[in-house]
Order: C-alpha cells, then sequence, then structure tokens
C-alpha cells in the first residue's frame, strides 16, 4: 500500500490549460446568460462551477510553477551582526542558529530523484514571473559553484534552530575549501560568546575575518575585556600560555606530552618517552617547582644529574641531617681521585659520591616507604647508559625542542617572576572560570609541524581540565571548543574530549575536509571513522571526496524512492477486424539514500545537508556573517 501520492511535478503546467478553458467557459456562460439565453439560476449555477473548476487547476498549475521557479535556487546572502541576533530570535540559550532552510523529507528525496533524469534548465522560469509567483527574487548567479536547483526542490523555507541541548553530543562540520565550513564556524562562535560560554578557538589558517567577528561578538555581549589571542608569529600581541598548568596527578603531564609525540608502530619509543618526561615531572614536583615544558627539555636533553643531586641531597638533610656531609665527604674524595666512576665520564664528582654512599651505606638500613619514588626513577636515569637514553628518547627532543625555542618557548613556559614582560599569562583553568575568549592562532602554513604540536598540546591540557571538572561533577560555566581544520591537530585526547567532555560541559565542535585527511593523520580509515563515530550531529557542506561523500550520505539514512514504468502492447491477427491491444503503468517503491551520493559534490557554496538532534535532516543555506556594528548587549 502506498502512503505517499505520487507527484511529478517537472513539467509543463498542463492545468493552466484547463484553467484557461474553464475561465473562458465560465464567461461564456455569463454572457449568454446576459443576453438573456438562459435562466439566470441556471448560469449563475454553471457560471460558479465553471469558476470554481478553474480556481482549483489554477491553484494546481501556480504550484507547479512556483516549484518550477525555485529551481533557479538562491544567490549567497549576507548578514550583518544584527541580522544574526534577530534571525536567532529570543530563544538565544536554548537554541543554535544554523541557517535557513527546510526539514528534509521523502517527497524532497523524490524530486531529487526525478531532477536527476531532466535537465533542469529546460524548466526555468523568467525572472518577471518569479516575481509573480512570489519566488525569491535573486536566483543563484551561473558564476556560483554547484547546481542551484538541489536547494530547489522546496520553495519555501524558514530559520534552522537546533535546541542548543542537543548539539551536547558534538557537532562536525565536513566539506571542501571554500564550501561554507569555517562561515558556519563564525556564526557558532558568535552565538557562543553572545551565550556566555568559555570560548575556545583552534584556529590553523588566522581567518581575520573570524577575528573581526571574535571582536565584535565580545563588544555585543559586553565582553570586550575577555578576548585574548595566542599568536606564535606575533608574540608582542599574544598572551602568555601555560598548557602544564592544570593536573591533578604529577603523571598527567608526561601523558600530555605523548600525545603530541609521533606515533611508532611498536609503541615503545613512545613509552620510553612518557618514562622521561614522567622522571623529570615528578622530580620537581618533588623539589617544589611548577613543571613546565622548558624545563623538562632541559633535564632531558643535558641529563638529570642536577635534580638528582638536589633530591639526594634532600633525603640527607630528612634522614641524617647532623652527619650527611662528614659521611659522604671520604665517597666524593675517592670519586674525585678516580676510584669512583659515574654512567658517563663528565658526571661531576660530588654526584657520584652521593649516589654511591645512598646505595652503599644509607639504602641498606632505610625502610622501603622512606625513600621517595621519585628518587629511585632518577637513579635509574642515572645510571643508563647515556648514548642508549638519548636514541630511547630521540622522538621526544624534536616536539620539545618545537616548543622551547625562541619566543615561542617564552611564550608556553611563562615566568611569573618576570617583570621584564608585561604579557598576561593565561591557563585553560582561567579562561573557563573567567568564562573568557581564547584565541589560539596555529600559524600553520608557514610551519606545519610546530602548529600541530600546539594545537596538540592546547588539547591535551583541555582533556586534563575536563577530567577534573568530570570528577568533581561541574558543569558550569559551559565550555565551547571549536576547531577548525581538525586533520591537522587531532590526537587521542581530543577523540577522549569528543568521547566523555560532554558531561564536564564541553561541546566540542570541528571542521574538516575530507576523511582522507584524517585517515592520512591517524593511519588508516577505520580510525578515522571511529574518531568521526564520536560526532552524533553533522553538517555537511560540499565535498568532491568520493569516501567523504559515501560516509556523508550514511549518516543521513535512506528513503522509499516511487519509480513509474509503463508499457504498451498490440496484437493484430490476420484478419484486420481482430486487433487488441494494452496499456498499462506500474508504480514501484525501492529504498535508496535520502541524497544520491554525487549530489554532495554538487552542493552551492554556504549550502548544506544537516543530520542533527538524533536524526533530522535539513537541507539549509548559511548567509555569510560579515562584522558591523550590532545590537545592545543582551540584559
Amino acid at each position: 500500500m502506498l502512503l505517499r501520492k505520487y507527484e511529478m511535478l517537472w513539467r509543463p503546467a498542463f492545468e493552466a490549460y484547463a484553467a484557461l478553458a474553464w475561465a473562458l467557459a465560465g464567461g461564456w456562460v455569463l454572457a449568454t446568460a446576459a443576453m438573456g439565453s438562459h435562466p439566470a439560476w441556471i448560469a449563475a449555477s454553471l457560471g460558479g462551477l465553471c469558476t470554481a473548476l478553474a480556481l482549483l487547476r489554477g491553484a494546481a498549475a501556480f504550484r507547479v510553477l512556483r516549484t518550477r521557479a525555485s529551481l533557479s535556487g538562491r544567490a549567497i546572502e549576507t548578514m550583518t551582526t544584527a541580522d544574526l541576533l534577530r534571525r536567532w530570535g529570543a530563544h538565544r540559550q536554548d537554541a543554535v542558529f544554523l541557517g535557513s532552510g527546510f526539514q528534509w523529507l521523502p517527497e524532497h528525496s523524490q524530486r531529487l530523484y526525478e531532477l536527476k533524469k531532466i535537465d533542469f534548465r529546460r524548466l526555468a522560469v523568467p525572472r518577471a514571473l518569479r516575481w509573480l509567483l512570489n519566488v525569491a527574487p535573486e536566483p543563484q548567479p551561473e558564476r556560483e559553484m554547484g547546481l542551484p536547483f538541489i536547494h530547489g526542490v522546496e520553495v519555501t523555507e524558514s530559520v534552522i534552530r537546533v535546541p542548543r541541548d542537543n548539539l551536547d553530543g558534538n557537532l562536525l562540520l565536513i566539506g571542501a575549501t571554500r564550501a561554507g565550513k569555517t562561515v558556519l564556524l563564525r556564526s557558532l562562535i558568535f552565538q557562543a560568546v553572545y551565550r556566555g560560554d568559555a570560548i575556545i578557538i583552534v584556529d590553523p589558517k588566522n581567518d581575520p575575518d573570524l577575528k573581526r567577528i571574535l571582536l565584535e561578538a565580545c563588544a555585543c555581549a559586553g565582553r570586550g575585556d575577555r578576548f585574548f589571542e595566542f599568536h606564535p608569529a606575533f608574540p608582542e600581541r599574544s598572551v602568555r600560555f601555560d598548557p602544564m598548568y592544570n593536573w591533578s596527578k604529577a603523571t598527567e603531564l608526561a601523558s600530555r606530552i605523548q600525545a603530541i609525540m609521533p606515533p611508532d608502530t611498536s609503541g615503545s619509543f613512545s613509552a620510553f618517552g612518557w618514562q622521561a618526561v614522567n622522571v623529570v615531572v615528578q622530580a620537581l614536583v618533588d623539589h617544589e617547582e611548577r613543571p613546565n615544558l622548558v624545563k623538562i627539555r632541559r633535564y632531558i636533553e643535558s641529563g638529570i644529574d642536577p635534580l638528582l643531586k638536589r633530591s639526594l641531597e634532600r633525603l640527607f638533610e630528612r634522614e641524617i641531617p647532623e652527619r650527611w656531609r662528614t659521611e659522604t665527604g671520604p665517597f666524593v674524595r675517592r670519586a674525585e681521585r678516580g676510584e669512583l666512576r659515574g654512567p658517563e665520564k663528565t658526571t661531576a664528582p660530588d654526584l657520584i659520591g652521593y649516589a654511591t654512599y645512598f646505595e652503599q651505606r644509607l639504602q641498606p638500613v632505610l625502610a622501603r616507604e622512606r625513600i621517595p619514588e621519585a628518587l629511585q626513577a632518577q637513579l635509574a636515569v642515572f645510571h643508563h647508559p647515556r648514548e642508549h637514553y638519548q636514541k630511547i628518547t630521540a622522538n621526544l627532543l624534536p616536539i620539545l625542542s618545537m616548543l622551547t625555542t625562541g619566543n615561542l618557548g617564552r611564550s608556553l613556559s611563562p615566568d611569573p617572576l618576570d617583570i621584564d614582560d608585561p604579557r598576561p599569562i593565561l591557563n585553560l583553568d582561567k579562561v573557563v572560570e573567567q568564562r573568557l575568549v581564547f584565541y589560539m592562532c596555529l600559524d600553520s602554513l608557514p610551519d606545519k609541524a610546530v602548529a600541530s604540536a600546539l594545537g596538540s598540546i592546547l588539547l591535551a591540557d583541555l582533556a586534563a581540565l575536563s577530567g577534573i571538572r568530570y570528577n568533581l561533577q561541574v558543569r558550569t560555566p559551559r565550555v565551547s571548543l571549536f576547531v577548525d581544520e581538525l586533520s591537522e591537530v587531532i590526537n587521542e585526547p581530543l577523540v577522549q574530549i569528543a568521547n566523555k567532555a560532554a558531561g564536564s560541559g564541553v561541546m566540542t565542535t570541528c571542521a574538516t575536509q575530507t576523511l582522507a585527511d584524517l585517515a592520512a593523520r591517524l593511519g588508516n580509515e577505520a580510525k578515522a571513522r571511529m574518531v568521526l563515530g564520536n560526532f552524533n550531529n553533522l553538517v555537511a557542506f560540499r565535498s568532491k571526496d568520493r569516501p567523504t561523500q559515501e560516509y556523508v550520505v550514511e549518516q543521513l539514512g535512506k528513503a522509499y524512492i516511487q519509480s513509474v514504468s509503463g508499457s504498451y502492447t498490440t496484437h493484430t491477427d490476420e484478419h484486420l477486424a481482430e486487433y487488441s491491444g494494452s496499456v498499462g503503468t506500474t508504480l514501484r517503491e525501492a529504498l535508496e539514500d535520502t541524497i544520491p551520493a554525487d549530489v554532495v559534490g554538487k552542493l552551492p557554496s554556504m549550502q548544506f545537508f544537516a543530520a542533527v538532534s538524533g536524526g533530522r535532516l535539513y537541507k539549509g543555506r548559511i548567509p555569510v556573517l560579515v562584522p558591523r556594528a550590532a545590537a545592545p548587549a543582551p540584559a
């Protein structure tokens, strides 16, 4: 049983001829009645019937023509921030504005499949007629990319608003360059700023329009003093940012640096790198020093010796404060004479003496729990052959060097006591608690490696902060994370953020170009799909990559598409009078993709398909947001 009536709108408006005929018939009846040819009541009845049928058939013709007129599409629009606030509406705390469009239903899929069979340009209507039919007067110009009829399968459109809570399951924007991802990202960021969220933005490209929108959004929302920027190419206008500030266990800092290390097939080098960082961090914490990237690099690169010496002296002062100098003296003198040897020729004699005294005299008499674990780990590194230690940490030092060289080192490892550097110092805990707007430009075009490391360590820091908030059951203030060019910074912490951080009040929005970009970064397509599986909401712009098109189509689901087939047969025997024939029409339904995959590659710029709110499909357009003086701040 067919529950949906079959329709065919892509044809001439034959109903218009019938409407004209009925109108002429009604006029003829009224004219003959005026001449006295018929009684008045008969003329009135027939005239009314003809008029009603003319209106009925005219309405059908109007619908066909109006739908055909919409096939010319709509030109790209612009909107100011004031326009955005007006379209967003009164429920700004409860809804997210995506653009203008309509909910995609099975009848729209049916119309789209029918349009693929014909040349839609033959159905175009003149511009003047578009105005009479009350269709958008600005069709899509020929110079704009994409096919206009995709959006033209529906004449009317409305504002697309999605309940804000439905986006807690994360939002993925996917599409080719210049297709509209960044335009929608600007709109979403403006709304998040206006709502009062804590904002964290990772922008690899240094988009000047995005920055202008951010500044205007902060001004509109009364948050003009809460915008802070980090830019590695312009340290003079950037804040200093400490990505090692937030932690509840010292091991988190080692995991944070491990997250930005290049992957290795065996995993052994990554594990050695984690252990090397952890030893340094544990030692610094034991000495009541705050770890930072510069200190970690210094002690991994030059050796653990200074930290170990301080750790041993600290232990001696605690256990044998009055006699340790006297008892260690002979061991130091033996080391000076060469009777005791360290792991390296350059090892200081006093450190060799201290270590030997501890291992031979003090360690055997001390209870195990009185010897700090950090000291034992340092001694293990101290006795490790230096050449082998450098080999196993070889993939760690380049990452640390990227983040600690020159101005970037002073920016990421800030010294609060440096009176010559007046730049403010930020950390993510401060960004969240004070509801700041933190814009991190990665500057990836001139230096992709450093940009990737920067973005990765920021995300690792946010994952740690989310874990702390989750443990404390803290969900406010809400945090809106926006990541452009996802493939450049994707790492395990970001996967954890997308997977679990919603419970700590973090809403993640990421943008990427193709599935292949993520697959290249993560190693294979299976891992890329695993990552994308953490995004419950999808907005897909134009994409020319076939695997990406297929992924989008999978998310949009399937619909029953009707098809009509006809048959015509004739049969004639020997006698001409014995002639027979038949005409048949068959209507079938088949389950097909809601959107043909190739249509995703033909979308006009700034237009998208969206699968949000657990299965609701929308076809929409996003106007280009341009900076301009906007509405006053919210009460």
